[in-house]
């Protein structure tokens, strides 16, 4: 793979890339529970239309074999191929103000080489500030207020959220190694990751979307239309509550989920979720089902063991 960094993408230098925008990054193929962050994606891309301004080219960076595009095929012929993409698009938000929206599937090879790239165009274009987000699976109930974890290249950049973990070690992702390497060039970034009840994991849950949405436009300023995706939680969160509802099990279980959430909410905020209060995991534990959730998602649908 060439090492120039310079060579893995190409710009579109008919579109004009004001300065000092917002850049919202997120890669598929990490942890993203409840597929929130796939889901804040999709909602933007959905309220929101521009040009590809940089196309990064992704058969240096993906491994096929790992993950197969989808092809369709039609009686006697191969008709479609969902061909994987790896683009920054230059969007405009409710008001007019323009941010940049950087999505596909995280690559598989050349990490640094791909972060170095992306540094270059920060650099170019002299993003003002890079901000992603994601899902990660924890042990909480869906009928409390979500929880959400901030991080950020300097502790100014976050705001009053309540600590979660103090110490822990997770499978590495490019996000996150963008975010660390960005830090170390001065750039500032921002991450949310939105707290999602592990028995919800593995579906698409909508209000993890809106929990991400709410703190990154609180974080940027940007406008961004959510009624869509409240009514898509709501939703939800009424089709959760009636399948909770028809299993005594599974209502046993958020029963205690509730009672953990809310000794903890009374305990203080000098207390986290990793508190040695005997119930909650510890920050090994959760590495553990970081990385068994992550092994999950690459699975196909027929591999997965049900439960």
């Amino acid at each position: 793979m060439d090492r120039n960094p310079e060579q893995l993408y190409d710009l579109d230098s008919g579109v004009f890339v004001p300065e000092e925008a917002v850049l919202l990054y997120h890669f598929d193929g990490f942890v993203d529970a409840g597929s929130a962050g796939r889901t804040l994606i999709d909602h933007l891309r959905s309220e929101f239309d521009g040009p590809v301004v940089a196309r990064f080219d992704v058969d240096r960076l993906l491994d096929y074999r790992s993950r197969r595009p989808m092809m369709t095929f039609s009686a006697d012929h191969w008709a479609d191929y969902d061909e994987p993409e790896l683009a920054v698009r230059l969007l405009h938000d409710a008001d007019g103000t323009p941010f940049l929206l950087f999505t596909g599937p995280e690559p598989d090879t050349g990490w640094e080489t791909f972060i170095a790239a992306v540094r270059g165009l920060v650099q170019q274009w002299r993003v003002r500030l890079s901000v992603t987000g994601h899902g990660i699976p924890m042990g909480v109930p869906h009928t409390r207020p979500l929880g959400i974890t901030p991080h950020a290249t300097r502790p100014e950049l976050v705001r009053g959220e309540r600590a979660t973990f103090n110490h822990m070690q997770v499978p590495g992702s490019a996000a996150a190694l963008l975010q660390y390497r960005l830090g170390q060039a001065g750039h500032d970034v921002v991450g949310f990751a939105a707290h999602v009840p592990h028995y919800l994991g593995q579906s698409r849950y909508p209000a993890a979307a809106l929990r991400l949405a709410d703190a990154v436009i609180e974080t940027t300023g940007l406008s961004v239309p959510l009624a869509d995706l409240r009514e898509a939680a709501h939703a939800a969160n009424q089709e959760i509550d009636r399948q909770v509802r028809e299993s005594s099990e599974v209502a046993d279980v958020v029963a205690a989920l509730e009672r953990q959430y809310d000794a903890f909410t009374a305990a203080g905020p000098e207390n986290n979720l990793l508190a040695d209060t005997g119930e909650m995991p510890s920050g090994d534990e959760l590495a553990e089902y970081f990385e068994r959730f992550l092994a999950e998602q690459q699975q196909g649908p027929s591999d997965q063991s049900e439960g």
